[in-house]
């Protein structure tokens, strides 16, 4: 589960990275087509592009590297994966652990 949750988050990241880009360069542009300032949507495009690279960041500089190690290196890296990936629950390829068999 481990493996395809990082793999799930890269390309979620890597997504909201170019969603950002892209909003950014749109919005400011032309910014009064969106009803907001000048300053504000330059302000907001920073801040998004910004939160993206973030998340990535440190996803890949300071989760990935310890996922798996002993101790609590391991158990800080898992845990923060886990906070990561929270708010992609409800996404349709979030990898969901699998049911546990009782037998």
């Amino acid at each position: 589960m481990t493996d395809a949750l990082v793999a799930f988050l890269r390309a979620r990241f890597a997504e909201e990275l170019e969603k950002a880009r892209f909003a950014s360069s749109t919005v400011t542009q032309d910014p009064e087509r969106f009803g907001v300032a000048p300053e504000d949507a330059a302000a907001h495009a920073r801040f998004s592009v910004a939160t993206a690279e973030v998340h990535l960041a440190l996803l890949e500089d300071t989760v990935i590297p310890n996922v798996g190690a002993e101790g609590a290196a391991g158990r800080i890296a898992e845990y923060q994966l886990r906070l990561l990936a929270a708010p992609y629950v409800e996404h349709k390829d979030y990898p969901h652990d699998e049911p546990r068999s009782s037998a």
